[in-house]
């Protein structure tokens, strides 16, 4: 029985996703994918990986071949294909082939745009006689694995401190190559906030990582080896190559030509079932337009899970069961070295732009049992509603452990949970797994408190501002640890299990701002001095860790 035509454009991630969809739910369905390169369904998100030759056979980066999919799911895979226009009118394709110049009309029923994004290529000037490489697809890191295989180049620099720009650092130093990394912004990976970002400035300096912040490229030169990379600062950068990971902009060329709607981010705009605005057309992965979860207002999030989940509910949309795509969260991850960064939700910026009110914790917890070998620290960053604790965002770095408390804390976020909620939740524990209060249970308690007026806190970047004739800052940690770790300016020493005796050194009409290692020590101080009499008193928030990284680089 001949089946209705379904074509779609592009074969990676959300595209081949629902194709597969497709197929198991209608069997006699006429399925076309047009994909411009020679390859679809690739491990996108392993491509840095393959430089660095952590993934050392360049065929395990195919998911997928088009020989083994189109015969599992009766498909035709149509490679070096690259769809020119779309008159919807006719419901037809105009068809390039790249191979023999062969142009032809497809028609259609349904159609599903899966374009991706294109890495963004700045105008900057020289760049068409430097160096450059983009991270992006397999042709493209074939030739730049190539490239230093062949070539043996001795110095990189990667411009872009996002995901693609700190994967393919720790690569290119696996590869024994010294490596500049320059970013326009102050800090990298934007999705973190600064201090949390801080961390990760100290261990790519640490992995002898040259890091270029709140600088830019303003032109390339070349002499006769390598590449000069001129600085908005006036400074000069020469290496052998240059990576370009500044970002990517949704691939929305074939949608303009169409006529489709484009949303205000500059994505396909589409709507809960993923229709754009012709509803024969779907529009799925990094090219569309989304809603963001918490904030609810539209949003560009290319990431690799909302594509595949894009694509089955596209696919249940044009086989009649009505499925939705509610929103995208943001919920990442990355290592960079042997550190690991993630967060979900949303960070302080993005709150702070749309006027969102929160509150904000930090609190600093070890991977398992201390009592356990191999602990390690994880810091976590909780924002949340201080009408009600509802849970906006957070941010964890650490080593061990960091993503399966993401992903309760993601989780978290998308069932509407509160800071109240975390306390109660029942997690695994074992000491090499866990501790009895599980860090993401311990970030719940000190919010409550916070939301309680039983911790009354303040936070890193507040103390320069406070009147040092009226505060006094107190550090409740040992001398020893003081002399090992060093202090706050200007603060006095009066360790935690010394306070209730020497209390009478401290004035009762001056604001007391505590602190201790991770925040813990200065709570139980602020719980004795609020209970003795003092009014102004306030707990660092995550303690001296959370404000010397926050510093980090800064004096």
């Amino acid at each position: 029985m001949k089946g209705r035509k379904i074509a779609i454009v592009g074969g990676v991630a959300g595209g081949a996703s629902a194709a597969a969809r497709l197929r198991r739910l209608d069997e006699n369905a006429h399925i076309i994918i047009f994909e411009r390169g020679g390859y679809i369904s690739y491990a996108n998100c392993g491509l840095p990986y393959y430089v660095g030759g952590v993934i050392k056979d360049r065929r395990d980066l195919l998911v997928q071949t088009p020989e083994r999919m189109s015969k599992r799911f009766n498909i035709d895979i149509r490679l070096n294909s690259e769809v020119e226009d779309i008159d919807l009118d006719k419901k037809e394709l105009i068809v390039l082939n790249t191979v023999t110049g062969e142009r032809y009309r497809e028609s259609f029923d349904k159609l599903i745009l899966a374009p991706g994004a294109e890495p963004a290529r700045p105008p900057i000037p020289g760049i068409d006689k430097a160096n450059v490489f983009t991270v992006r697809d397999i042709p493209r890191i074939y030739a730049l694995k190539d490239y230093i295989d062949q070539a043996k180049p001795e110095s990189a620099v990667v411009i872009g401190g996002g995901f693609i720009g700190l994967e393919m650092v720790e690569n290119l130093r696996l590869n024994g190559i010294k490596v500049s990394l320059v970013e326009m912004l102050n800090q990298v990976m934007p999705p973190l906030d600064y201090e949390m970002a801080a961390y990760l400035h100290k261990h790519l300096k640490e992995h002898s990582v040259e890091l270029y912040l709140g600088d830019g490229v303003v032109s390339f030169d070349r002499d006769e080896k390598r590449t000069i990379v001129n600085l908005k600062s006036g400074k000069q950068l020469k290496a052998d190559m240059v990576i370009l990971a500044v970002g990517v902009r949704p691939e929305t060329t074939l949608a303009k030509k169409a006529g489709l709607e484009i949303g205000e981010t500059g994505g396909i705009k589409v709507n809960q079932h993923l229709q754009t605005s012709h509803p024969d057309v779907y529009a799925i992965g990094d090219a569309i337009e989304v809603v963001d979860f918490v904030n609810r207002r539209p949003a560009l999030i290319p990431l690799a899970g909302p594509a595949n989940k894009q694509g089955r509910i596209a696919a249940n949309h044009i086989c009649g069961i009505e499925d939705t795509y509610k929103a995208t969260q943001g919920t990442a991850i990355i290592k960079v070295f042997d550190m690991v960064a993630a967060y979900t939700g949303n960070n302080e910026k993005v709150l702070k732009k749309y006027r969102i009110p929160y509150l904000k914790s930090y609190t600093h917890s070890g991977s398992h049992a201390s009592y356990y070998p191999g602990a390690t620290s994880m810091a976590i960053k909780l924002l949340f509603s201080p009408e009600d604790g509802k849970i906006l965002g957070a941010q964890i770095v650490g080593y061990e452990g960091v993503d399966k408390r993401i992903d309760v804390l993601a989780t978290a976020i998308r069932a509407g949970m509160t800071v109240y909620d975390l306390q109660e939740l029942e997690l695994a524990y074992a000491p090499p797994f866990s501790s009895a209060k599980d860090p993401v249970n311990m970030a719940g308690y000190v919010a409550s408190n916070i939301l309680q007026g039983l911790h009354p806190v303040i936070y890193w970047d507040e103390l320069d501002s406070l009147d040092p004739h009226d505060t006094v800052l107190l550090d409740v940690r040992t001398e020893a640890e003081c002399k090992k770790r060093g202090c706050i300016p200007g603060s006095i020493n009066i360790p935690l299990d010394s306070l209730r005796e020497r209390i009478n050194e401290l004035p009762t009409d001056k604001t007391i701002v505590i602190y201790c290692e991770v925040g813990l020590r200065g709570y139980i101080a602020a719980r004795i001095l609020m209970q003795r009499g003092f009014s102004r008193v306030f707990n660092l928030s995550g303690g001296y860790s959370t404000y010397s990284i926050a510093k980090y680089g800064l004096e």
